[in-house]
């Protein structure tokens, strides 16, 4: 009996324990969700919230979600409407067909979405998280948020309000979970909490290499593993590098002065053999400027002949580190840390503002973290672009320790490419077509993609080691035999260079399906990439030639009064596009994700509509099903 009664009084003292935790469940690709979750975290702590927990998905056993009282989703939108991959297993679970429709009755939820508006399915995520949730049971606290970061604010410009009103409405479901009230906060000059790392120095010694007579590429491997498998951030892809390529062809496809620069590089592998299909993709990490890191070294006090390892504080929600061996402070810096490309978040400046000596400094730094100051801080960070080092040298008095330096300074990403290459057609090589990013702030300062013009800025002559990745794009290769309807405007047309030299093999040996390409571009002298390479193939039987049933269709927007972009010349071959997907054509769309994406669609809903003479609902409809049987694939980016 007295087991029984201490067992009860267990579960329900873990019952009230629930009752008080609020669970805070992100998931990120790009490190935003996980900024604005931890951002909810720290501010449900000062408003005295007992019990708090931020996890990634991938991180919390989805199992356990109908035994929680309160969670808050804070979630991202990648590519066309995909999960962000730390919430792919998640959402496999929450669609079992097993769960049924109470099966989180007495949850209460509120979901957060961070998306862009100009990509076709905004928000698409928090959108179908939202109604699974429902559909299951769980109550929401409140309206769904949704962060655009089309926003004049980025996606704090919903965030903010959208946060006030859930202490407010959580606060009136659980007194328990606020219950020093919706308004308390805890009383300004709060402690800083600890860095989420520790860093241990190491002598030299500790951190050579095993082996002196490894080659230069396997030495610069070794230190970037180390590097990135220590460093407290998610990357896209494993720490050390598939292979590295060296640089052989650095060729501009635009007329010089046009305006654009956009270049075919080729590469060839040194370090290993590579292999990859066509549509897949090309992760290359940037090299730093030397000037830049140095001077990031300076500003901040640090010795970039230390050696160093990097160690989660708590492991609970830490990341692991598999390194053995020290690396040297400079090298991590270059390896990992964006001090001269990308902007910091919100919280580097609210931190910066604990280690501000100059009052000025501080007043300005706090101002910038509060509500009043939000909009202010967007215009001078993100909007400018400002790096890490730019603004640690206009805040002079601030000297931030190394642990939260590389807590906050936000990570050096891989950059990925579509590849514009078939490794059949050339073999040990992999090719790209990049435009060179450049853009004026609006405060007219000159800035430069940190990856693209690192790239336009090498040598073929020089041996520069390149590390690379190879992963899957949205764009699977096709089979021989299936008619293709590719539509790539701008550096979209990558991809289907390699679709078109492997097609062009194949055709050598057996024959092939029909394709019809349509390229867009401004002007034919100034950007009309690859114009030989398209015209040679739609020509003297050629994969894109009419003879074999494809065709080639190009459209300059600004060689007339008129703009003509892709989907007019679409239009222009309404029945031949019509005749292909009849015969079981796929449809590969790949370029900006702005407007074109959403355009096509439209062009092939009129195409399907006026071809059959259904209502252009059922062309849609129509089109959808292609969708679900895997014959419609988009590759766009911003």
């Amino acid at each position: 009996m007295i087991a029984i009664a201490v067992k009860n009084l267990m579960g329900s003292m873990e019952e009230k324990l629930d009752n008080r935790q609020l669970l805070i469940l992100y998931a990120s690709q790009t490190g935003n969700a996980m900024d604005a979750a931890e951002r909810l975290g720290r501010e449900a702590e000062r408003r005295g919230c007992p019990s708090v927990s931020v996890l990634s998905m991938d991180e919390f056993q989805p199992r356990d979600l109908p035994n929680k009282e309160a969670v808050i989703f804070v979630v991202s939108t990648t590519g066309q409407g995909d999960n962000p991959d730390p919430m792919k297993g998640f959402w496999r679970f929450l669609l079992q067909k097993n769960l049924t429709r109470d099966w989180l009755k007495g949850v209460n939820y509120a979901v957060f979405g961070l998306g862009d508006s100009s990509y076709q399915k905004y928000n698409f995520v928090a959108k179908k998280l939202d109604k699974r949730l429902s559909d299951l049971g769980a109550a929401p606290i409140i309206e769904r948020g949704l962060g655009d970061d089309q926003h004049p604010s980025g996606y704090e410009g919903a965030l903010d309000p959208w946060v006030s009103a859930l202490w407010n409405m959580l606060y009136q479901q659980n007194h328990e979970l606020l219950p020093k009230g919706a308004d308390f906060v805890t009383p300004d000059a709060p402690l800083l909490d600890q860095p989420k790392i520790q860093i241990t120095y190491h002598d030299a010694e500790e951190g050579e290499p095993p082996l002196s007579t490894t080659t230069d590429f396997k030495h610069l491997e070794m230190i970037i593993e180390r590097a990135r498998s220590m460093t407290p951030a998610k990357f896209s892809c494993k720490s050390r590098p598939d292979c590295f390529l060296k640089m052989i062809k650095n060729h501009p496809l635009s007329r010089v002065d046009s305006g654009k620069d956009v270049r075919h590089f080729e590469f060839e592998a040194v370090s290993c053999s590579i292999d990859y299909e066509v549509g897949d993709v090309l992760e290359v990490l940037p090299r730093q400027s030397p000037a830049a890191v140095n001077a990031f070294l300076q500003r901040c006090n640090l010795n970039p002949e230390s050696y160093i390892t990097v160690q989660p504080r708590d492991n609970i929600n830490g990341f692991q580190n598999p390194s053995m061996f020290p690396v040297k402070l400079k090298s991590f810096v270059e390896s990992t840390m964006d001090v001269a490309s990308a902007s910091p978040k919100r919280y580097f400046f609210e931190v910066m503002s604990f280690f501000a000596t100059a009052e000025h400094e501080k007043e300005r730094l706090q101002y910038f973290v509060s509500p009043e100051g939000r909009d202010d801080l967007y215009q001078y960070n993100q909007k400018e672009r400002r790096t890490v080092l730019e603004v640690l040298e206009d805040f002079p008095s601030v000297q931030m320790p190394l642990e939260w330096l590389v807590q906050l300074v936000p990570p050096l990403k891989t950059r990925a490419f579509s590849i514009s290459s078939s490794h059949s057609a050339h073999p040990n090589q992999v090719h790209l077509t990049v435009s060179i990013v450049s853009w004026t702030t609006p405060y007219k300062r000159k800035r430069e993609g940190l990856c693209s013009s690192w790239l336009a800025s090498l040598d073929p002559q020089q041996s520069v080691f390149i590390p690379a990745w190879f992963s899957k794009g949205y764009l699977p290769p096709p089979l021989p035999s299936l008619p293709l309807i590719l539509i790539g405007p701008g550096t979209g047309c990558a991809p289907f260079h390699g679709f078109v030299e492997e097609r062009a093999l194949q055709s050598i040996t057996s024959p092939t399906a029909p394709v019809i390409f349509f390229f867009g571009c401004r002007n034919e002298k100034d950007d009309f990439l690859y114009s030989d390479f398209w015209l040679s193939h739609s020509k003297n039987e050629g994969v894109l030639s009419e003879d074999k049933g494809g065709g080639f269709y190009v459209a300059f927007s600004r060689d007339q009064p008129q703009k003509v972009y892709v989907q007019h010349k679409m239009r222009e071959q309404s029945k031949k596009v019509w005749s292909l997907l009849n015969k079981g054509a796929a449809v590969y769309v790949a370029g900006s994700a702005n407007k074109m994406p959403s355009d096509v669609l439209s062009a092939f809903e009129e195409i399907v509509s006026k071809e059959t003479g259904v209502p252009r609902e059922a062309a849609l409809r129509w089109i959808r099903t292609l969708e679900k049987a895997g014959k419609y694939h988009v590759e766009a980016w911003s």
